[in-house]
């Protein structure tokens, strides 16, 4: 099987050859602990563990991005407004007033580099009034969103599965007015609430529906991020009225033209949206946190083949190293492997108490049972 087939295969609940070997990507700050523990500084990770594994490099690699733009252009201009007690005070590319520590470059606080905290003081949309500021940015018909015709032929010509991927309508709402803001203004100001939902809707299906006749699309991956560690972040009749009208158009473009994997990437608790996600469409998600309460070998109890899974594997169980990283594994990943629909990683970006060492130990355990080794 080429890589393409391989990861189809693999969420499809097909039977792949190899399972997608994809353990996890580091943050900077896990790549630095691990340049200490002996990971060579001028080798790439995934070199280097290919080659301690002695599994080829295209183990690691089934998928490429499909070079659609959907972020506003063009951006705000980036400025530091004040630099006082140890903080960056900054207006960022989405026109928010954000804080950060000046131990982190303040171009972090749009990126996802490291983990760190930032602080946010006020977004661009206070209301209806300000709608204009950012709406403008979005315009579908701007050649620049898409890949030229030397990157099309290049993705035409590709035997890996193609993605692309967008924020979902709660995080795009999000970084418009804010966590605070959306929540009052789905309870004070619901009309506006379907009104920037409605914008997002049509902006993406005009921008998904162009990709889509300049290239073949495998999977479309939306990043929602809308689970606290233990609930949902707005409640399930939330969900349906705001957000559930984006996935169900996107859901019918998609099934227009035969792309196969719609994924939903939240972290945090999600077992109380996944029937939501099954009734829109959404036929895979992600990186299923077991430190929030997420079991996927429970979920597969309980929504059978109507999901399918990437991630799943418990960070602190990797930190843990031995017997606990093994033990955690097994309990994972044969028993989803009996009917298939599941990618197994680490449940989030892989955070720098896991060590070179015990990473190495855990992807080569994963290569083991996706058939690598």
């Amino acid at each position: 099987m080429n890589p393409r087939e391989r990861y189809l295969q693999a969420l499809l609940f097909g039977k792949p050859d190899r399972v997608p070997l994809t353990p996890g990507g580091p943050r900077e700050s896990t790549l630095e602990v691990w340049h200490r523990q002996g990971l060579p500084q001028e080798v790439h990770y995934l070199d280097a563990l290919a080659e301690l594994l002695r599994v080829p490099r295209e183990a690691f690699s089934h998928t490429e991005g499909g070079g659609m733009l959907s972020r506003m252009i063009p951006m705000f201009e980036e400025e530091v407004l004040e630099h006082r007690d140890g903080h960056y005070i900054v207006r960022d590319w989405m026109g928010a007033i954000t804080e950060i520590s000046d131990e982190f470059d303040y171009t972090y606080i749009r990126s996802a580099k490291d983990f760190v905290t930032r602080k946010w003081h006020s977004f661009v949309v206070q209301g209806p009034e300000d709608w204009e500021k950012v709406s403008w940015r979005y315009d579908a018909k701007d050649p620049s969103r898409y890949p030229d015709a030397e990157r099309i032929a290049q993705l035409r010509a590709s035997d890996k599965a193609i993605n692309v991927g967008f924020n979902g309508p709660f995080w795009q709402m999000r970084e418009w007015v804010g966590m605070e803001g959306l929540c009052l203004m789905m309870a004070e100001q619901p009309e506006f609430v379907e009104q920037m939902a409605q914008f997002w809707l049509d902006y993406m299906v005009e921008l998904l529906e162009n990709s889509l006749r300049l290239i073949r699309i495998d999977a479309v991956h939306i990043s929602e991020d809308m689970a606290y560690k233990s609930h949902s972040m707005i409640s399930p009749a939330m969900v349906r009225r705001f957000l559930q009208p984006c996935y169900l158009a996107w859901k019918e473009l998609l099934h227009a033209y035969d792309v196969p994997i719609f994924d939903m990437d939240s972290d945090g608790e999600v077992s109380v949206l996944i029937p939501i996600w099954i009734e829109s469409g959404i036929n895979v998600c992600d990186p299923m946190e077991v430190a929030a309460g997420n079991d996927i070998v429970d979920f597969r109890k309980r929504f059978g083949k109507q999901m399918a899974y990437t991630g799943g594997i418990d960070k602190r169980a990797i930190a843990a190293g031995g017997e606990v990283m093994r033990d955690e594994v097994l309990r994972v990943v044969p028993p989803l492997f009996v009917e298939g629909g599941f990618i197994p990683g680490c449940d989030h970006g892989v955070p720098s108490d896991i060590s070179w060492p015990n990473y190495v130990e855990y992807a080569r355990l994963l290569a083991q049972l996706t058939g690598w080794l």
